[in-house]
């Protein structure tokens, strides 16, 4: 694993590494689409590869790059990922050129993953902040899969099993933000809260 120097403590004009996760359905695609839209220069939003088929909002190359398999596992090979799993059954990866250049040009870098990427980056990076985005209640995330109804009933039951799991590492976050139904301007305050936060922790 490659060290990220522009990361390490005790510099003045330290970028952040901020790492979004959370249950599947919780809502981290439609926070991270507000998030884009705002007017921050200094921040690079990670685009992560996936080997599964788009969902017909989403375009390659903005939300997702979409690849074969085969070219995926070429990349895992190459080392050029930061991080990558297998995640109800599509494989996903966060390639770390992106992140390479946006730090070298002292941008903030954050990247969106699923509970199991975000444990594995903070295991490379202690530094990075991470953010669990929650659902009011299970109840809540349940009807939230079930509405979207874009998965065969196999993987939306993989889905809740894997989402029980994912509940036992919170510990790892550093912060954790509650994505109330119709209220996703406010996660997306509070996010922007803590980075800047943590922004002010790094000033002398």
């Amino acid at each position: 694993m490659q060290e990220y120097t522009a990361l390490a403590k005790g510099t003045n004009s330290q970028p952040l590494l901020v790492v979004l996760s959370g249950q599947s359905g919780v809502g981290k695609d439609t926070i991270l689409r507000k998030m884009k839209k705002q007017n921050y220069p200094q921040r690079h939003y990670a685009i992560t590869a996936t080997t599964r088929k788009p969902r017909p909002e989403e375009k390659d190359g903005i939300d997702y790059y979409f690849l074969s398999e085969s070219v995926f596992h070429q990349m895992v090979a190459q080392g050029a990922f930061l991080e990558w799993a297998k995640v109800y059954n599509n494989w996903y990866g966060v390639p770390k050129r992106q992140i390479d250049e946006a730090l070298a040009k002292n941008k903030d870098v954050i990247i969106k993953v699923d509970v199991q990427g975000a444990a594995t980056i903070k295991k490379a990076i202690p530094q990075a902040i991470l953010i669990f985005l929650s659902p009011p209640s299970q109840e809540t995330l349940a009807n939230r899969l079930d509405e979207r109804n874009t998965e065969s009933r196999a993987t939306m039951k993989l889905r809740t099993t894997q989402s029980k799991e994912e509940l036992q590492h919170m510990g790892i976050f550093n912060y954790i933000v509650i994505n109330h139904e119709d209220k996703a301007a406010q996660a997306v305050t509070e996010i922007n809260n803590i980075i800047d936060s943590e922004k002010l922790k790094l000033k002398p």
